[in-house]
């Protein structure tokens, strides 16, 4: 017989709204996070680019099987457009394609000029993003200096206004819809004004409506490791519930729990004809996900083990 294969760390459920710095990838705060916490399963959901800081939910455990309910989330930003020069990847680590004086700009005509952004829409990612093409990623193509056609997807800015601004740089707020590249959309900012634009500052304060006060730095997690103090790291997560507060909520049965785990439908009186809903035992653990199929009845469609207690 083979070798049984040991753990890689403990096993444990839970939601961490890691702040994360910047100039490291997301998937090197994943690492750090998971390696502080020991954990066998870790996940992060909605990558953010090195130059980028703040929310990014780190997901453990059975929280790895919910990461596309964060994906598919709004989210909110702040960033600083420099105006009047534009890089080739849209943020301040690229290099300079080219310099434009910036034209004056009233407040009025600013706020027009903002207004037909607003709303659906839609955006040509940008080269340097993490979509893939043939199985590889854009930027990964885009540093070979090859460029390649990408599909304009559709998008929804639900709120776009100035907080600050000054001669050459406007600090903007930005509401959008899953698949939204703020970098992209400072770029179109800025070509709309004929001097063009790029990113110096992004921070991601949103996702889903989690509550940005919970938003915990790599530096406290390091800290609180030194001291040995594991509860304490741990009582920083939230329950892999939270992750579905936004949907529709069903409670069910013991009876109806026991067909749910053996992935058979059934039907749920109110439940809404599309979208995904929230099923939960008497206890309000997330049983699973489910959704209406054609026949009325609703289904399991991502099942949860041994959901937090």
């Amino acid at each position: 017989m083979g070798r049984r294969r040991k753990p890689r760390g403990r096993r444990f459920d839970g939601v961490l709204l890691l702040d994360k710095p910047q100039g490291i990838t997301s998937n090197a705060a994943l690492q750090t996070v998971k390696r502080l916490y020991n954990a066998d399963k870790a996940g992060h959901t909605g990558s953010l680019d090195p130059l980028a800081t703040g929310m990014l939910p780190i997901l453990f455990g059975e929280g790895t099987k919910l990461s596309r309910l964060l994906l598919e989330a709004d989210k909110v930003y702040t960033t600083v457009a420099k105006l009047g020069v534009t890089t080739n990847t849209g943020d301040s680590d690229g290099e300079v394609l080219e310099t434009k004086p910036v034209p004056s700009i009233t407040d009025s005509d600013l706020e027009t000029l903002l207004q037909s952004f607003r709303g659906q829409g839609e955006q040509v990612p940008s080269m340097f993003s993490a979509l893939k093409k043939d199985g590889k990623k854009l930027y990964e193509l885009a540093r070979e200096g090859i460029e390649v056609e990408r599909e304009a997807r559709p998008i929804t800015i639900f709120e776009l206004s100035v907080i600050d601004r000054g001669d050459e740089w406007i600090s903007l707020k930005v509401h959008c819809s899953k698949g939204t590249y703020v970098r992209t959309l400072v770029e179109d900012i800025g070509q709309a004004l004929d001097c063009g634009a790029h990113v110096v500052e992004l921070r991601r304060t949103d996702v889903a409506g989690f509550d940005a006060s919970r938003m915990v730095t790599l530096d406290h997690l390091n800290a609180l490791r030194d001291e040995r103090a594991f509860e304490d790291m741990d009582s920083l997560c939230g329950p892999i519930e939270s992750l579905a507060d936004h949907l529709p909520r069903f409670e069910l049965t013991a009876e109806e729990v026991s067909w749910i785990v053996q992935g058979q439908s059934l039907i749920v009186p109110g439940a809404p004809t599309s979208g995904d809903l929230a099923l939960v035992d008497a206890q309000g653990h997330l049983v699973a996900l489910g959704a209406m199929a054609d026949d009325g009845r609703v289904g399991p469609t991502r099942l949860l083990v041994n959901p937090s207690q």
